[in-house]
This record gives structure tokens, sequence and C-alpha cells, in this order.
């Protein structure tokens, strides 16, 4: 495949949304004499709670971090089975490992997020938990796993970490389950650089998350640790660009909500193609902009695509490799290719495109044009 359009500017697969007025405020944290543990942390972990409808925020390093406190502090340990997704990112199946927990996986739908008629099939008397996923920020079945949960006095964690700002039938995004997690890596809907942050209503979850990111400690006794705990904490100069992010975190939303509709709009005439699917459009919280081709595609074509559109310098990844059949998950679960036939078929045809708040409406054209002749050379 060639194309002579390379030597237009690259279209990156994502761009921070920083602004003059981000940079100035952690410089200020940099001048001043408090760089962590400090008071913008607290003020970081309130915005972000109050934008989930939870009473207590804890802020951490990292969405995984935050995901492994949560799996502690719930009590999930050996001998425990988690129901959870194999399509998702890593982190939602290591922070049950670590604990040395069972993932036990459950196949997705068309929404990918995980099928909410085949969990009830899942359940076993080890069963202590539900860990469903807002796949891409899309927050589809969520009132049905919380519903399954319930019934069967099961836990529920959610993992959020795509979806800050999303809602479903005016329930936020981290506020399904007995707590829930949010990152912050910078293709996120707001950045810290790196760092995550749970949420939660539970007075006990937040007082044990707090503890364990500090080292184990219950004071302010700086070598006195009460139990087993991590470093895991945010800085004040991580947590002071996030603060700055959560200021604009609606315009944020919007603009994302505005590039979509550039790409949908784009898209929409290009056959052999699926557009990303959402439960509620107007309220969506994009964080990845990934479509599908169609069945008749396979494996190698779809790589062929991304290898195209990387020639011709757009970003493009596939999104996600199953996790069911990453090595390590074979080796420690014993799963296999060909166990959950849905997420199987749907990865092996998804691909990211480029997609960040500022992106231009010339350059998602760019992205559409190359991706449709792309697909002309594949017919």
């Amino acid at each position: 495949m060639k194309s002579s359009k390379t030597d237009l500017a690259p279209v990156p697969l994502s761009n921070p949304d920083l602004i003059e007025e981000d940079a100035a405020a952690v410089a200020a944290v940099l001048r001043s004499d408090r760089l962590s543990i400090g008071p913008i942390v607290e003020q970081f972990e309130d915005a972000v709670a109050k934008k989930a409808a939870c009473k207590y925020g804890i802020a951490v390093n990292s969405g995984t971090s935050g995901l492994h406190l949560c799996v502690r502090a719930m009590g999930i340990q050996e001998g425990d089975e988690v129901i959870t997704t194999p399509f998702s990112f890593v982190a939602t199946t290591n922070c049950l490992l670590f604990e040395r927990a069972t993932p036990v996986f459950v196949d997705i739908d068309d929404t990918y997020n995980m099928n909410p008629d085949l969990i009830e099939a899942a359940i076993t008397p080890r069963t202590k938990a539900l860990l469903p996923v807002e796949v891409f920020g899309n927050t589809a079945h969520f009132d049905a796993y919380k519903s399954i949960a319930k019934k069967h006095n099961l836990l529920l964690l959610e993992d959020c970490c795509e979806a800050l700002g999303a809602s479903l039938g005016g329930k936020p995004a981290g506020s399904f389950g007995e707590a829930g997690v949010f990152a912050f890596y910078p293709n996120k809907q707001i950045t810290t650089g790196e760092g995550g942050l749970i949420v939660t209503n539970s007075e006990e979850i937040r007082d044990l998350c707090r503890s364990m990111r500090n080292q184990g400690r219950d004071t302010t006794a700086w070598l006195l640790h009460a139990r087993l705990g991590y470093n895991y904490r945010l800085s004040e100069i991580n947590a002071m660009l996030g603060l700055r992010q959560m200021s604009r975190i609606d315009e944020i939303i919007e603009k994302r909500r505005r590039a979509a509709g550039f790409y949908n709009e784009a898209l929409a005439g290009i056959r052999g193609i699926h557009l990303p699917p959402m439960a509620e459009p107007e309220t969506a919280s994009w964080f990845v902009y990934v479509i599908r081709l169609a069945d008749a595609y396979t494996a190698t074509q779809r790589d062929s695509v991304m290898d195209f559109l990387r020639r011709n310098l757009i970003g493009c990844n596939p999104y996600f490799v199953p996790i069911h059949t990453q090595p390590y998950v074979q080796s420690l679960l014993g799963t296999k290719e060909g166990d959950f036939p849905v997420t199987e078929r749907m990865s092996a045809r998804t691909m990211a495109l480029p997609f960040f708040g500022n992106i231009t409406q010339q350059q998602v054209q760019r992205v559409a044009d190359v991706l449709e002749e792309a697909l002309d050379t594949l017919r």
C-alpha cells in the first residue's frame, strides 16, 4: 500500500489538553515548600469525588495502584473469585492477581462491556465481587451489574479509569459500586502526568486506602505503621495539574464529545466499519475513539490498515489485546484462545484512531480519507 500524503504533518494518537495556566500553577507548586502530602492533593480528591457524586476521594499514583488498594480494602484475597472482563487493560486482572484472587472472565457483547446475561452463570460459592470496566468510557450495563451484585450479595468494584465524567441514567461513573477508580495517564480525559483516584462512600474503604497508599501509616507519626502498605502517594505537583484540569472538566469533556462528532460524521459513509457504541451519546465522556472493522476482515487485514495509517503519519493502535490470551495469564490461569469468542472476534478488528479534545475537523477528515483509501485496497 502506498500513499502520497506523507508530506503532511503527523496526527498523533493522543494529545493532552494543557494550557499555560496549568503550567504556571504547577510551577508555583515547585517553588513552594510542600511537594508531597499537602492541601492540593486534598482539593483534587474533593473535586473528583464531587464529579462522581461520592463522599470521599483518595488520590494515588496510578489507576492500577487504586484498583490494588480497593481489592485489599474490600477484603478480596486468595481463594476468592472475582468476575471481570477479558477485554480491558491488564491492570483490571493484575490487581486481583497481586492478592492471589482468581479472575473469572465473562465474555463481552457489542458494547465492549461484559455481557450481563452471562454473569450469573459464572457465579460460584467462591465469588466475592464483580469488577466491570467502562470500556472506552461506555457506561452500558452498569445498572445491570449493580442489580446482579445486590441480588447475589457481591461487592462491586468499578473500574472507571476510562470514564471520568460519564453517566448512565443520571448516575455518574464511579458511583455504582462500593468504590470506583479513575486514572489520569496523558491520554485520559484529564491528566496528572501519572496518577489515579479512588472514589467511595465508605469510610472504611477510605481510611484503609489512605493508610495503605502511605506505607500503612494511620497517624502523622512518620515511623509508625499500622498495617502493610505501599508508596502509592500522588505528589502535590501531579495533584495541581489534575486540580487545574478539573476546573475545566466540563469544557474538556465537551471538546472530546465534539471530536467524536467529527468522526461520526466523517466516517458515516465508509463501508465495512462499525462506529463506537455509547450508551448515552449526549452524556458520553470519550476516552478513545475505537472503530471496528466488519467481520469480513481478518486481523491481518486490520494490521495492514494500521500500517497504512502509520506510513501516512497517522497514529493508531489495536485496542485491546484480550487479557486471557496474554502469555502470563495463560500460564497462571490456564486460559487459551477460543475461550471468549466475542472478545477475540472484536479484538481482532478494533483500532483506536487519533483522538483528543483539540483535534481539528480537518485532521479528522484526513484520517477518514486515509482510512478509506486503506480499506479500498483490501476490497
